[in-house]
């Protein structure tokens, strides 16, 4: 049977508006023109941010003191997983070498880039394990300087508890800085900064566009828009689970789509039944938040068969993909297209937000189509070299000359001819 939407999606997400890209061009010319007078400049005016940009060691250690030790212990088991999941990551990051042919050997080595720029988002919440994710994983890659920075809370300083995530993470210094100014300061090298070799980390619109707009000559992670999340299931999932699953991530943002993919009708009924009071018990602004997503971009749609949740699932292609049902090893082997994916009711996506291991910044609105999250190998260069000795010139000169003149490229011919006597017709060198 055809599939069947139980609640559709009357919404879409926004588009990032043309003015908030003309607003970041604007900026950028400026700090790029002025640097860190300007960007001193917007975090006065757009932040209310008086104090120093660069948090000094004395604050560090302050913050990390003011932490509640159980909270400091919960850091570091998060960490300790983030860390390891990374450095297993670069272990599989190998230089290699082959002789191709005998006399021609090439190969191929890992160099860690050599200055990262880690945006942490503030705001509405305080994203300690945004902190771990991306400067854990860059000092895991072996990247040896690595800037990170977070807007100010309000008017205050950084969070206590983000200050003590980013510095046990590994950063270099803490930038007390926060949307396209804060970018900026990392991209172009303010505030006693190296410019960056490359941009990770979410944020908002701005901070998005910002890093779209430096691409190219700084590596940025993705291109990030709104979280979203998809759960598919089956007769034996709990609805209660699902329904709360499905609330945890709508709580990211009125612009951030929660869908529900399922082959039992009477539990899709009974999600959709309890989401409204689940959401009604949230605090604010979480609960407005929560409220907007699943009302204007939350999806419930009834398949035929798992296979057809799987179909579903791969033109999605979400950030998270959730499997509430049973056969978990088919769903890992048959499914293509997600950030991450969690197996099993047991593996609640917000662990992998958290304190999991796998890294939580993962693409959005359908890029997992053809990419995969943030990793270690995102801070590495795999470069190639290779290496001719006098077994392989003949032939190896003599295909390239060939190819060339296919080509029209004399001059690659010559280039390969000379390795084997004087070119016809080329000037000789009297010196």
């Amino acid at each position: 049977m055809p599939m069947i939407h139980l609640k559709t999606a009357p919404g879409e997400p926004p588009a990032t508006a043309r003015d908030v890209a003309d607003t970041v061009q604007i900026m950028l010319a400026r700090l790029r023109t002025s640097g860190a007078q300007v960007a001193l400049e917007y975090a006065r005016q757009l932040d209310g941010w008086k104090g120093e940009i660069t948090v000094p060691r004395a604050e560090i250690e302050a913050a990390r003191a003011r932490v509640p030790q159980a909270l400091r212990d919960d850091i570091v088991w998060a960490h300790d997983n983030i860390s390891r999941f990374a450095a297993a990551q670069r272990a599989t990051a190998q230089d290699m070498e082959i002789e191709l042919r005998p006399g021609l050997r090439a190969g191929q080595r890992q160099i860690p880039l050599g200055a990262a720029g880690c945006y942490v988002p503030g705001g509405r919440y305080s994203h300690i394990a945004s902190a771990l994710m991306s400067i854990a994983t860059a000092r895991e890659a072996g990247v040896p300087d690595i800037t990170a920075c977070s807007p100010p809370c309000g008017h205050g300083p950084i969070p206590d508890a983000m200050l003590f995530a980013m510095d046990l993470a590994g950063a270099t210094r803490i930038l007390t800085i926060g949307g396209v100014q804060g970018i900026a300061a990392m991209g172009f090298g303010l505030f006693g900064a190296p410019p960056a070799d490359i941009l990770v980390g979410p944020g908002n619109a701005y901070v998005a566009e910002a890093k779209r707009q430096l691409f190219g000559p700084i590596g940025i992670d993705m291109f990030a828009g709104p979280t979203d999340s998809l759960i598919l299931a089956d007769d034996t999932a709990c609805p209660d689970t699902v329904a709360a699953d499905l609330v945890g991530q709508a709580e990211h943002g009125a612009n951030s789509p929660v869908w529900l993919a399922t082959t039992h009708k009477p539990l899709a009924e009974a999600v959709i039944a309890r989401v409204p009071a689940l959401i009604a018990a949230l605090p604010e602004p979480n609960r407005s938040a929560a409220a907007a997503a699943w009302r204007d971009l939350a999806e419930v749609v009834l398949c035929d068969s798992a296979e057809e949740m799987a179909c579903y699932a791969d033109d999605k292609a979400p950030e998270h993909l959730h499997v509430q049902a049973r056969d978990l090893p088919w769903w890992r082997t048959r499914l293509r297209a997600y950030g991450s994916l969690f197996l099993g009711e047991n593996t609640t996506v917000a662990f992998g937000d958290k304190a999991a291991g796998p890294n939580h910044v993962l693409p959005t609105s359908g890029a997992a189509r053809y990419t995969g999250g943030l990793s270690v190998h995102k801070f590495l260069k795999t470069v190639t070299w290779q290496e001719v000795d006098e077994h392989a010139l003949p032939d190896l000169a003599r295909v390239t000359a060939n190819l060339s003149r296919a080509e029209r490229m004399e001059g690659h011919a010559r280039s390969a001819d000379i390795r084997l006597g004087p070119v016809p017709g080329a000037a000789q060198s009297t010196g």
